[in-house]
């Protein structure tokens, strides 16, 4: 398995620290849950149902008329490309390193190229793979540039895959409000904005099609009762969705200002994280978990990605140990 942020217990393991003395900042999810719902007992007891409510709260919510829950975005990026015949596809790079490696493990060739290289490799792709807002760069790509490409990969039958696991916070910039466009799939994530990843919820927007067919490999009664339920809760709560937007921003942007402070002023981010790239980015990794915060290290761009701070806490240890470093270096 590739590897991720979030393996806090492997931190335990390697620096000798009690999980619950961790400022875990290594994953792009919300540190603030939103309210688990009641769920009734049958929830639990029977197969869950397709006609219960979910489908129509994400239409709603993503302002897309056909949706297809899947459980975890991470289902529907190793299925997808089973759903088509070995060919040439392209991986915006870097990025979610899962993109690259579902792929060639269904037999297709992959090339991961960079922003600039799009133009000369785009006519002889047959998939385009694109994270927007990207993670761990943050970089936004316009709407109109997205639906561009797809415009020149469709006509020759191909497919661009847009994975939007990080758009919650900015709404206006998903393709969803484009509506159904022929070869452009749209990835969305749910526990990322919503702060619950560990009940491995996602949806995939596409033609109808498609859909059915993705459905069909990944097979029936893929998201359980209880998710379907707590998902339809927290997709229909609109006050607290505003909440989150306002509070993830906030802190996002108190984040910045706080590693520009301490010289490490990012070179991109979201409203999730914030993104640095450094040359002792590894040193500072081990050094900050050698304090019990844990971030997320990328060595092949030599980049830390810090996830949001929780609370004032968290605020105080962050700080303190990034002066530590300072004076470390002095």
């Amino acid at each position: 398995m590739l590897e991720h942020g979030g393996r806090l217990r492997q931190a335990v393991l390697d620096y000798g620290i009690a999980e619950a003395d961790w400022v875990d900042l290594s994953t792009g999810i919300a540190p603030w849950a939103f309210p688990i719902p009641e769920i009734a007992p049958r929830a639990w007891a029977r197969l869950p149902e397709n006609d219960d409510g979910l489908e129509d709260a994400a239409r709603g919510y993503y302002g897309f008329l056909h949706v297809l829950p899947v459980p975890g975005s991470q289902a529907a990026i190793q299925t997808l490309p089973r759903l088509r015949r070995s060919g040439r596809v392209g991986v915006l790079s870097p990025c979610y390193a899962e993109h690259a490696e579902g792929w060639r493990q269904a037999g297709h060739v992959v090339r991961e190229i960079n922003e600039e290289e799009v133009e000369h490799f785009i006519d002889s792709l047959d998939v385009l793979v694109v994270v927007n807002p990207n993670n761990p760069t943050g970089r936004v790509l316009s709407t109109e540039r997205l639906l561009a490409w797809n415009a020149r990969l469709n006509c020759r039958g191909g497919w661009l895959v847009v994975d939007e696991a990080f758009m919650d916070n900015t709404p206006q910039g998903s393709l969803a409000r484009h509506g159904v466009q022929p070869g452009l799939i749209v990835l969305r994530s749910f526990g990322k904005f919503f702060g619950l990843a560990g009940v491995r919820l996602g949806f995939v927007l596409g033609e109808p099609r498609l859909l059915r067919s993705l459905a069909d490999l990944i097979g029936p009664w893929a998201v359980s009762g209880p998710t379907r339920r707590l998902g339809q809760a927290c997709l229909l709560d609109e006050a607290a969705q505003r909440a989150q937007i306002a509070r993830c921003a906030q802190v996002s942007e108190r984040l910045a200002r706080c590693l520009q402070h301490h010289g490490l002023a990012p070179q991109g981010g979201c409203a999730l994280f914030q993104s640095v790239s450094c040359a002792q980015a590894e040193h500072l990794q081990g050094f900050l978990a050698q304090r019990g915060i844990l971030v997320r290290l990328f060595k092949q761009d030599s980049r830390l990605r810090f996830g949001l701070p929780a609370d004032e806490g968290d605020w105080a240890r962050l700080e303190a140990a990034l002066s530590d470093y300072q004076e470390h270096l002095a």
